[in-house]
């Protein structure tokens, strides 16, 4: 049983990845999850009024599938599969989220002072958070699952620089703005 309910190793989820991104290649599809907010809202009825949405929302079927497997696997494994698996975070790491007031730093899976209080700063913070990623997912044609996963599998340039964008947007807010909000 602990094989199901203990963390598996990376290579073992790297080799998962790796089995299924060959598959979509072989197929001729390519992944990401954030295509799925235009396969819905083309689905609604959105090409009715935005010609972005004007597309065959059916041939993306197979990918909304995905989503919802994604969520009802998540769900499974939180509720049912999981005893209490905290990520091991690096000390230093912990140390450094102490000072910033994040008590809850290796205690928790996600940190209770954000998402266990609705106070208006963190109501602003996951808000604007949510429309920067959106945008940025819009603007950069994919999020990071869809370049860093599918893109560069087919060795596309733009999931490159996308991958390298997102990676020094990442460094920024934890050096730069992290600090500075908290």
């Amino acid at each position: 049983m602990d094989v199901i309910l203990g963390p598996w190793p990376w290579y073992v989820g790297g080799a998962l990845v790796a089995i299924i991104m060959l598959t979509l290649i072989i197929l001729g599809k390519s992944f990401g999850f954030s295509s799925n907010f235009r396969t819905l809202c083309s689905a609604l009825g959105a090409g009715n009024s935005c010609d972005f949405f004007k597309f065959d929302w059916k041939a993306q079927r197979w990918n909304l599938l995905f989503l919802v497997g994604a969520i009802i696997g998540g769900f499974v494994s939180a509720n049912y599969l999981s005893v209490n698996q905290i990520p091991e975070i690096n000390e230093n790491t912990v140390t450094q989220l102490h000072q910033l007031g994040f008590e809850s730093a290796g205690q928790t899976y996600v940190p209770s002072e954000i998402f266990g209080k609705l106070s208006v700063k963190n109501i602003l913070i996951l808000s604007i958070g949510g429309l920067l990623i959106g945008f940025g997912t819009r603007y950069a044609g994919g999020c990071t699952s869809g370049h860093a996963i599918s893109g560069l599998s087919d060795l596309q340039l733009p999931s490159l620089i996308a991958v390298i964008g997102f990676f020094i947007g990442g460094l920024f807010m934890v050096h730069v703005l992290f600090p500075l909000v908290f």
